[in-house]
Order: structure tokens, then sequence, then C-alpha cells
């Protein structure tokens, strides 16, 4: 690159580093809430990466290249969005504002499409390697996609999360060469300058997970202060520094940082920089590669050169670089006052007229702005999968099943289809077979880049690797799944293919990649995870493999539908109406409520249910009045009025309940009946639908002063004058809210502490699960009728 384009990108990262500090500033002085709470940003930690993004955008990316962005530089992502013509004017100000700019890059919120959503650290570094792991998968089975190189721009402090070493240690992430992160290597965290340097540390634990690794550590006039007569000696200095002195060099200037500079100095160095005058000393041995455009596009171009494995660009950089706190250990959240700003805004050469203005179209900086602006532009794309997934599969369950072994027939069904199953890919955290996706397997094989050989013959499992294959292993890291599924399910705009991706895990483990599940449905991704097998009915492993929170978990989670049936027809019914909704093909008739975008969370079980009951439910209502209900979220498998209509004038009670523990409260609504009762048994399918019917009711009426009324999901399948008792293999205030919707007295029961090992019917017993409890609480219920 020649000096003239050096200027060009110069003169660019001066108005960006400019934008990006006073996006913050106007945030925090130029507007009041009126709250009194502290708007906040990032000032020094956006101007850290300024030239490593710069360099990226305005000299460096292709339009299919995919880019992760540091939480904290967003700002600098915007202003470069600004001055491409990407991003109104008016969002400027903005910042942190609703209907605004986001704290943090967000997929979904941000105005200026944002790539990779960040914010959680560690999560946004992760999400590109897989991303282009999905892309890996895409052009194996699709053909290849115009090349795009996937880049996470990160902060050396991100390297502490432990998320980033189980991605890099991944097999699933071997081997993609067009993967580049660049760190940030400011040797600052949120509280601290860093004790030391942790390069040789990190260096090696990237080499030794197969990654090629690039260090920027001098600009070009400390290197070419190396090659002069002495300048070893100063380079060695600088190498053997400690980070908190040599980062105490930027509050310092003149005679006071050269003595600073020399404590503890071998002679030679002092020598050295006799001549060096002190207004020069400084920014001389604070000359840092990651602010060197050539020495940054250097490293790009060695990056791109690897092909066979991903690479890492250690940029050092100065945290608060340009500004008047750089360096400063405080200076994370620290923001310059009204007085600098209005310095630097002269400094800029700008006015409080022009403070906002884009480069000027006829200018070099301009001219190269709008040629990037044209580089960089990106077709639409389309979300919905082209392909109708039916309504049921059919399954047959002539006798006791469970739900997860209903799952993966289903899966196997789905995979028949030609055209739809070709979309579907599956992923495990290495428990595909026992989580039921052997089936799916045996049939369209394991996923690996290039074909392996099986040396051993399984006649229960065939794993057979090879590109063809629809089913991506993962090491144990529940939080890789989560990483993955968000990205497979992201394919639609990263890699241009929609995809239909299922994953399983543990139900217990689930808690374990939360952080990742929430950020791929924050992202706006669409996938489906089953959570098998669930709770204390799998009594035997014990308390520490037995889920109690996670149904609140998935009830709770935006972005996520949270389903828990105890029959194969539900299940089939449910899991082909999600897949549906994934594909963007289904109907818009199939819920009950405005169309769902996002994950899927099944919650399952290995307890063999007796599926008589549901069939005679099937026969009361007809296919198509139960399906809606089922999909709906509830339905009454037992109504005590036609099942036992002696009972037409007794005392009634709802006992409503989800998945494994239904055969218990079949049991205790058959003793009620004996003891004079009518006893409705609903199965709640979807804790969550029925929940944001009831939320809509309720908030539409809070919004319009009117009186809510009970919902139609709702309506259908209780009686809302009965008392209810929930029952659940899960906390039991999961389910607690229902006599607040129902506007009834409620016994709640469920499992409320740690698990143990036992029987099913020893477990059920302790957490008061068994029929004789529940009885005892429908008639505690009926007791507190006003």
């Amino acid at each position: 690159m020649n000096q003239h384009d050096l200027d060009v990108l110069d003169e660019i990262q001066r108005r960006v580093l400019w934008l990006a500090t006073r996006i913050v500033d106007a945030a925090n002085h130029d507007r009041d809430a009126g709250d009194g709470v502290k708007v906040g940003g990032h000032q020094a930690s956006s101007a850290s990466l300024v030239t490593a993004m710069t360099a990226l955008w305005f000299a460096h990316l292709d339009a299919a290249d995919r880019v992760s962005v540091k939480p904290h530089a967003s700002p600098v992502y915007h202003a470069i969005q600004y001055l491409l013509g990407n991003l109104d004017r008016s969002y400027l100000p903005r910042l942190r504002a609703r209907g605004g700019l986001q704290s943090y890059p967000s997929r979904t919120k941000d105005p200026d499409g944002v790539d990779f959503s960040t914010g959680s650290v560690g999560l946004g570094a992760a999400a590109p390697l897989f991303a282009a792991a999905t892309r890996r998968y895409v052009d194996a089975h699709f053909g290849p996609r115009p090349r795009s190189r996937f880049v996470a721009l990160i902060g050396d402090a991100e390297l502490d999360e432990g998320n980033i070493w189980e991605a890099v240690a991944d097999p699933a992430t071997t081997g993609l060469g067009n993967v580049m992160w660049l760190v940030d290597f400011n040797r600052q965290s949120l509280d601290r300058v860093v004790p030391g340097v942790r390069i040789n540390q990190w260096r090696g634990q990237f080499e030794a997970a197969g990654w090629h690794v690039v260090e920027v550590k001098y600009g070009r006039r400390l290197a070419a202060a190396y090659e002069r007569p002495g300048g070893e000696a100063l380079r060695n200095w600088i190498d053997a520094m400690p980070n908190e002195q040599y980062q105490s060099l930027f509050g310092l200037a003149g005679p006071e940082l050269r003595l600073q500079f020399l404590d503890g100095a071998p002679e030679a160095v002092a020598t050295f920089i006799a001549d060096v005058p002190d207004d020069e000393l400084g920014p001389l041995v604070t000359d840092l590669g990651g602010h060197d455009l050539t020495a940054l596009l250097d490293a790009y171009a060695q990056c791109d050169a690897v092909t066979d494995r991903p690479s890492v660009v250690f940029a050092y950089t100065v945290k608060g670089w340009g500004l008047p706190i750089a360096g400063n250990p405080r200076n994370h959240s620290a923001l310059l006052t009204p007085q600098q700003v209005e310095a630097l805004r002269a400094a800029h050469g700008l006015t409080e007229e022009t403070e906002w203005d884009r480069l000027d179209p006829a200018s070099p900086a301009g001219i190269r702005a709008g040629e990037r602006r044209e580089a960089l532009a990106r077709p639409p794309r389309e979300r919905a999968l082209g392909v109708t997934v039916p309504e049921t599969t059919k399954v047959r369950a002539n006798k006791p099943i469970s739900t997860q072994e209903v799952f993966g027939r289903v899966l196997v069904d789905l995979a028949r289809d030609p055209e739809l199953g070709r979309y579907l890919v599956t992923t495990a955290p290495d428990v595909a077979t026992s989580t039921n996706l052997a089936g799916f397997i045996n049939k369209t094989g394991v996923f690996a880049p290039t074909a392996q050989r099986s040396w051993t013959e399984d006649r229960m499992l065939r794993w057979t690797e090879s590109p063809a294959g629809q089913h991506i292993e993962l090491g144990i890291s529940e939080m890789n799944l989560f990483l993955l599924l968000g990205q497979l399910g992201l394919a639609w705009d990263l890699s241009g293919q929609p995809l239909l991706p299922v994953g399983t895990v543990y139900d217990p483990f689930v808690l374990r990649g939360l952080d990742a599940f929430l950020y791929g449905t924050y992202s706006g991704s669409r996938f489906v995870v089953a959570g098998t097998p669930s709770g204390i009915t799998l009594a035997p492993e014990g308390g520490a493999h037995q889920s109690t929170i996670t149904a609140s978990v998935g009830l709770e989670l935006p972005g996520v539908t949270f389903i828990e049936p105890a029959y194969a027809v539900t299940l089939d019914w449910l899991l082909c109406d999600a897949l549906g909704q994934v594909a963007g093909g289904a109907a818009p008739s199939v819920t009950a409520a405005p169309a769902e975008d996002g994950a899927y969370y099944f919650r399952l079980s290995t307890r063999p249910v007796d599926q008589a009951p549901f069939e005679a439910a099937r026969a009361r209502l007809g296919d198509a009045v139960l399906r809606r209900q089922v999909v709906a979220g509830a339905y009454r498998l037992v109504d005590a009025h036609q099942a036992y209509p002696h009972l037409a004038d007794a005392p009634v009670v709802q006992l409503a309940a989800s998945g494994a523990v239904l055969p218990e409260v079949l049991t205790a609504a058959a003793e009620l009946a004996d003891e004079g009762i009518a006893a409705h048994v609903v199965d709640i399918t979807s804790l969550d639908r029925i929940y944001r019917a009831w939320q809509r009711t309720l908030r539409q009426g809070v919004r319009t002063a009117t009186v809510p009324s009970v919902p139609g999901a709702l309506r259908s399948a209780f009686d809302d004058r009965a008392p209810v008792v929930t029952v659940h293999d899960a906390a039991s205030h999961a389910m607690a809210w229902l006599g607040s919707a129902l506007g009834v007295p409620t016994v709640p029961l469920g499992v409320d502490e740690f698990g143990q090992s036992g029987s099913v019917a020893e477990l059920y017993e302790l957490h008061d699960l068994l029929p004789g409890s529940i009885v005892n609480a429908a008639l505690a219920a009926l007791s507190l009728r006003r």
C-alpha cells in the first residue's frame, strides 16, 4: 500500500476515532433521561480498535465476510457504518437510547446490519468460529458459497473466558482456514492493568490447538529504531519491561516519562535514547503495531495465506489511543470531560456545526468510503426454507413408549422425505446415542470435512464419517452445542442457506450452556433442542443428573418456546410444528398465537408411558380439534364428567401436569372419582404458549383499561371455576401461576429440593408426586374454595 493510501486511511481512522468518542459523549452529556442513571459507554475500549477496524472495513473486507465486534467497540462499528452510508445520522446521538443504537452490537436491534451479537464476553469471539463450521457444512451439502472470512475482534481480557478455549479445542472447529481472531492486546481489563503479559501462554494454547499465530507488536517507528546500532537493547528492554511499568508511561511526558521508562533499564538503553528529544521519546516507545495500518494489513494478508487452519492476531494496542485518557489504569468506563471533547473536536479540525458530518464525498477519503460502500454491499437473504414440514409423521405407538424414543423415531421419519430430509442437521455434545439420535445417524451419517475410514463395525450405530453426513458430533461442551446450534440457525443469513438444526443434550446440562443458549436466541437464531432425559424421573442417576429448574428456564427465556409432551402423537405434532416454524413454512393457523420466531426447547423423558389415555382423548375430541389444542399448549386429557357420568353434580377439581408424571395424575383422578370427586386431567404440552396467551390478554387489558379475558387455550382445557392442582417433575413454581390465570385456588406439587438416587416410585414419594399425595393436594385445593 502506497503512502497516499495510508494517508487516506489515516484520515478516515481519525474521523472514526472522533465519531466513536462523540457518540458516547453525546449519550452522556447531550441528553437527560431524567432518571439519574448513568448512561455510560467505553470511549477508551473503542479507541484501541479504531486502527484495526478502519483497516478491515476500508481496505480488507469483502462483502461476503462476516465480523464479530467486541462489545465495547460498538461505537467504532457504528461510526464506520455511518461513514459508509449505512446508518442514518439521526442515530449517532442515540447510543443506549430507546429505539437507538444498542449498548453492544445486536443482530436484532441495531439498524446497521450487525453480523454477530456481542455483549456476553467470549461468546461473540466463538460465534464466527461456529459460523465457519456451519459454512463448511453448507458448502459440502449444498455447493460452495462465495468465499467468506469469519473475523472476531476480541478484547484480551476475553481470553479469560473458559468457553473460548472449549471452542478452540473442539474437533468440529479444526482446520477452518477462513477464520481470523484479532485480539485487542491492550493489556487492561475492566478494573486494572493486567499483571504480567500472558502472550506466551496464549500463543502456546492456540498453537497446541493447531492455530496460526501472528503478533503485531511494534509500529514502524519502533521497528526502524530496532534496526539502528544499539536498537537491540531497546527492544530487549521493552520486551522485558513489566506490563504495569509500560502502561504507566501513557500518563507521562517529557523528562518524567524518560525517568520512568529508564527505571531498571540497562545502561545501553539510556545511551541509545540519549539523543531522542523528550517530546519524541513518548511517541517512539509507545509506538505499538495495533495502531500501524501497514503492520495490520500485512498481518491480515498473512492470515489469508494460511488456508488450512484458523488464525489469531495479537495486535498490541493502547486502550484510549488518541485520547487524553490513553493507558490510564482506570480508563475503562471513564468519560472525557466536555472540555476534553471540545479540545479533541478542535484538534480534528471540526466545529459544532460540522462534527457529525460524513467525509467530503469529493475528497480522497470520501471517495474511498464510497468505493468501500459499494464493495461491501450485500444482497438480501431469504429466511424461509421453501419446503413444507408435514403436520405429522403418523408415528405409531401401540405400547408404552418414552418421549425420548419417539423423538428419535420422528426425526428418522422426517429424514426419509428426500425434499425435507436434506435440510435436517443434528448435533450433540458426545451424547448422540444416549439421546436417541442413533437412528438418524445410521440413516444420514456423521459429517466430516473428508471421508474417514471406520475401523470397527457396530450394528447398533453405523458411525460413517464423510462430507455427506448430517450429524455434527461435538466434544463434551454444552456451550459449544448451543453456539453451534445458534450459528446453524442463522445459516440462512451468514451462509445463504436455511437449515433445520436439531440438537440434543442431557436436560440437567442445559444449564451449563445457558449463556450460549440465551446468546443464540437473542441473536434471532431458529433451531430445536431436546433436553433428555429430564427430572427426577431419571431416578437412579442421582441428583447430579436430575434437572429441576430447566422447565422454568425454558418458560422464561425470550425467543424460546418451551414444550414438554407426554405422549407419542403429541410429540409428533409438536415437533413437526416446531420444525415447520423454523422452516418458515408453517401454516398461519397452526398455533393459537402470533407466529413464533425463535428456538424450541423440548424437555423429554426416558420413562415409557402408556398411550391408551391419549388415544381415548383422541377418540373423544377428534384429531383436528385435539391437534389444535395440543399445539396451543394444553388439552383436557380426561373429562371427568364424560369419564364418570355419575359425578355430574360432584365437586370438581383440575389436575394439570406435563410429561412423565401423567401416569400418577391419571391414577389420582381415578381414586378421586372413587371418593366422589370429579377430577379433570389437563395435559400441559407447552407451559410457554399458554403463559404467553394469558399474558397477552392481561397486557391488552392493562393497556386499554378493560377487563382481561381468559384466553382460548386455557378456556378450552380448563374449567374456570374449579380449583387446580399442578403436578410437575420440575420446580413447583413453574406451573403455580395457573391459579392466577384462572382465578382459582391452586396447590402446586413439584421438585423443590435436590434429588438423589432411587427408583421412580421412591423419588416420587419423597417429592409428593405419587397418586396419594396428588389426591390429598386435590382435597386441599377444594378446601380453599370460598
